[in-house]
């Protein structure tokens, strides 16, 4: 764990990660009218335009609701408080909108780490599983890719790591996993604060 330890830039994930995990996705697809399976953003982007303005809407509707229930993930204060006095570079990289991100940061008492420029949202950098939002961040912080972390909790988080060539932690408690693209997995963020502290 000494590697991870002198990693000096984290980019995380919001839901599922900084957050507990509370959106229902085969709902908010069957809300917007799109089949089970299928990538919420890329099948909104390819809608015909009229379909894609009233289903943005509605997905901003259910983002509202869900940022408004946001509860933060077990041990998420500690993980974040650790690499803070660290002096680590913290951003965000999140499929939602920057502002709601923010206003689910508000909610559980995380904003004071994070400032918004590097809160990336799907409108400020092509979403996950593209690198690019990683790259914007990384060159923003004038940090390496081999000093940098991608935590999340999703697929996307960890392809998107492994194409910007930093290492990846999955945190997860279920038994899905994505080894090809895993370098760390734990349970929880409160198991991480616990290898950074060894």
């Amino acid at each position: 764990m000494t590697a991870l330890r002198e990693k000096t830039g984290w980019i995380f994930d919001l839901d599922g990660t900084l957050t507990r995990a509370i959106h229902d996705f085969d709902h908010i697809r069957s809300e917007l009218g799109i089949s089970a399976g299928q990538d919420i953003l890329h099948a909104l982007s390819v809608m015909p335009l009229e379909r894609q303005k009233t289903a943005l809407a509605r997905l901003d509707e259910l983002e509202h609701h869900y940022a408004a229930q946001t509860q933060p993930a077990p041990g998420v204060t500690e993980c974040l408080e650790l690499l803070h006095q660290r002096g680590c570079q913290l951003g965000i990289l999140t499929r939602n909108r920057r502002d709601l991100a923010i206003l689910s940061l508000e909610a559980i008492g995380l904003d004071r780490f994070f400032s918004e420029e590097v809160i990336l949202g799907r409108d400020e950098a092509t979403p996950k599983p593209s690198p690019e939002g990683i790259h914007q961040l990384l060159d923003k912080w004038h940090t390496p890719p081999q000093h940098a972390v991608m935590v999340g909790d999703f697929h996307y988080d960890l392809l998107c790591g492994r194409a910007a060539g930093v290492f990846t932690v999955h945190v997860c408690t279920e038994q899905r996993a994505w080894p090809e693209a895993t370098d760390l997995k734990v349970a929880s963020l409160a198991e991480l604060t616990q290898l950074l502290l060894r």
